[in-house]
């Protein structure tokens, strides 16, 4: 089976989606063979853009690659409102597959189309998303699922999601949830840690709650006599975050919250060993995958109850109601006093952080790929 896989999302930053595919190209490449067999897969990755290079990466070694110099905006434009080139035109060859990362279609003449849909909050929150998304994913995604040979989603929240709203049958779904990390869990939690949050600072993810929170948090006397770690909130920057940046600039947050910026996939398994514990306070996730990276390291959890958060959290960590800042602080200052609750919030973690496999994640992948060939051969009546 021959499949092009969109790399774009994963070319320079990569946050959520970006991540996602890095990590299941390479665990597609090390499951399968690329012999010709029954289960072989060969994957061609393709990206656009005017100044980014894909080029070659140790890390995708076995991947043909198919990079163009054509702008993303120019492109995806083409492709959504008019689906066109199709991909035999812009890479000179047949595939089996195209796979999009995101909830549009990557045109093809031939080839079953797959789709990947990692959430609906630009449906239901189309004020919270920007450029391209808000211009032709509430548009246009539901047309493009009904289109689709095959629908991956990252979780089980994200299907029932795509099922009520989409008007999507279950039976053409695929659950591929990311897999945990390669990481062995941390020797021990640092006595001095920081309060971390991950994630681009964005409307979706409750950075105001987040900081009303620890702004409570600040005001209340440690029955243990316990310091309040401070803060920090690690991922891009904006437009919307403006005014939080601007607030942790001012007392009484100043000194005790800072922002680190986007941070590189290599250094992230160091932030997290120097944390206390993770907050992920978001008013919705598709899946969440600083909470599942955080309980693979052994660093305990505190999530919000809504989205894909306690599916992958379950009962190894607090889950709160994002709209209540009091209830979050409390959970947070019960990590900080109570050792023995973090310390088990931790111990749950790492062995729930098991049942994440980026293997499982590449055959589940696999699986969406032969039952969308099957969809189109049966559709297009090709033998």
């Amino acid at each position: 089976m021959r499949v092009l896989i969109d790399y774009r999302a994963a070319l320079r930053e990569r946050s959520g989606v970006g991540e996602y595919t890095h990590q299941l190209v390479r665990a597609l490449l090390a499951r399968f063979p690329r012999d010709g067999s029954a289960d072989s897969l060969g994957v061609t990755l393709f990206s656009s853009s005017w100044k980014d290079r894909l080029g070659e990466r140790p890390e995708l070694s076995g991947a043909a690659l198919v990079d163009r110099r054509v702008p993303v905006r120019v492109l995806n434009l083409a492709w959504h409102r008019l689906g066109w080139p199709p991909a035999e035109t812009l890479t000179g060859q047949t595939f089996d597959v195209t796979h999009s990362m995101h909830p549009l279609l990557l045109p093809s003449a031939r080839a079953a189309q797959v789709i990947t849909i990692h959430d609906l909050n630009f449906l239901a929150h189309p004020e919270r998303t920007r450029a391209e998304v808000r211009r032709d994913y509430g548009a246009l995604a539901r047309d493009h699922a009904h289109r689709a040979d095959g629908i991956i989603v990252i979780s089980k929240f994200t299907a029932r999601e795509v099922e009520r709203e989409l008007g999507i049958a279950v039976d053409r779904l695929t659950v591929c949830t990311p897999g945990a990390p390669d990481w062995p869990p941390r020797a021990s939690r640092p006595v001095d840690g920081y309060i971390l949050f991950l994630g681009t600072l964005e409307p979706r993810k409750n950075v105001g709650g987040l900081l009303d929170a620890y702004d409570r948090l600040l005001d209340r006397v440690s029955p243990a006599g316990n310091r309040i770690p401070d803060l920090v909130l690690a991922g891009k920057a904006t437009d919307e975050s403006r005014p939080w940046l601007e607030r942790i600039a001012r007392p009484p947050l100043a000194g005790r919250v800072r922002h680190i910026g986007y941070v590189d996939p290599a250094d992230r398994r160091a932030l997290y060993e120097g944390a206390q514990f993770l907050v992920q306070p978001s008013f919705e996730e598709g899946f969440g995958l600083p909470v599942l990276e955080a309980m693979t390291l052994g660093v305990p959890v505190v999530a919000s109850d809504r989205g894909a958060l306690p599916e992958v959290l379950g009962d190894a960590g607090p889950l709160v109601d994002p709209r209540d800042p009091q209830a979050l602080a409390a959970a947070m200052a019960r990590m900080i006093d109570d050792d023995g609750f973090a310390g088990a919030c931790a111990a749950k973690g790492v062995q729930r952080s098991h049942d994440f496999s980026w293997e499982r994640s590449a055959e589940s992948a696999f699986d969406a790929y032969q039952r969308a060939s099957e969809c189109r051969r049966k559709r297009t009546g090709a033998a």
